[in-house]
This record gives C-alpha cells, structure tokens and sequence, in this order.
C-alpha cells in the first residue's frame, strides 16, 4: 500500500480532503491531509487567495516541508488545484516519489522528474483555471518529459467537480476520478 500526501485547495483543508483521505485510508493506504493554512477555511477562492497571499507562497512551502519532513521520500505527492502546486514544489525536492496525483490542476514538471514516474492528471475540460492553450502547452511539455503521464478530462465539468459542497461537482466525473486513483494507487 502507498503513503499519499494530499494537499488542500485555495479553500482550506475541508471535507473534500477529509473524504478523499477515508475513502484511500479504507483502501488500506496511508493518508496525510496537511493543513497549511492552520485551521482557517474560507468560502471563496478570493477569500483563499487573499489567505494564500498573507501567509506567503514561501510560508505555505515551509509548512508543507515540515508537514512532510518524517514521510517517507516514496511518498506519492497529490493535491487539489491550487495544492497540486504545493505538491509540485516538494516535487522537486522529493524526485524518488513513487507517484503524482494531479486533481483539477496543471502544474510544473521539475527538471529533475525520475524517468518513468507515474504522474497521473484529472482536470475539466473546459477548465475556467486551466486555460486550454496552457493545457495543450503543458501536455507538449509533459510529452518530452520523462514522466508517465495518465492524462484525463472531463467535458462539461466545473473547475473542482469533486467537491460535493460545491456548484461545480459532478458525480459521474468524480465517480471515474476516483475509480482511476484506485487503480493508479494499486498498480505503484
């Protein structure tokens, strides 16, 4: 079984992440749900970003660091939208992870990605966040790189789709999602 680490979106750590936690823990795989915004959940995503800006960009990174300094280096790194990019930044810093689980987000590829790392992608199609020719440029990138890319997308879906408390979600799209991160999990 994997040890994940999954970051929250711009809103705070919620039952987005809570439930997403349950449902691998009960898959046998143990789950760490960082909190990097110490407790506070907002709203909106520009009530998050205004936290995200307060705390700092490096201030987040720090807190991921030390909410990860005791896992293991294999540890899959996954995050939802703006916590893809957190999971991206310890990316970097942690190459010999076994995976990398990319929830409504794109988000760069570190130079020094291993050859053949598993780095599997759900995101909407349109997404409002993830501009289509941002989308095509970083898949054209994802293709000359040396990771194993699973790329998914779902038509007709808002931006975070698996989030049950919003507007956005869309349970036949969150149904594959998850069906395709089990099976991503199991094959590590």
């Amino acid at each position: 079984m994997a040890t994940v680490i999954l970051f929250h979106s711009i809103r705070g750590l919620r039952a987005l992440e809570r439930d997403a936690a349950a449902r691998l823990r009960a898959l046998g795989h143990s789950v760490i749900t960082p909190d990097l915004f110490g407790g506070q959940v907002v709203g909106s995503v520009d009530e998050g970003f205004a936290l995200k800006d307060a705390i700092g960009w490096r201030g987040l990174c720090e807190r991921a660091e030390a909410a990860v300094a005791g896992q293991p280096v294999s540890a899959v790194l996954g995050g939802f939208s703006f916590g893809a990019a957190i999971a991206s930044h310890l990316w970097e810093r942690r190459p010999q992870t076994s995976g990398v689980l990319l929830l409504h987000s794109i988000v760069g590829i570190p130079e020094n990605a291993r050859d053949g790392v598993p780095v599997q992608l759900h995101l909407a199609d349109p997404d409002i966040y993830e501009p289509a020719e941002d989308v095509a440029e970083w898949r054209a990138l994802a293709a000359r790189s040396p990771i194993a890319l699973e790329d998914f997308t779902y038509p007709g879906v808002g931006h975070l789709y698996t989030d049950a408390s919003l507007p956005d979600y869309d349970a036949e799209a969150t149904r594959l999602t998850w069906g395709r991160v089990e099976r991503f999990l199991a094959d590590l």
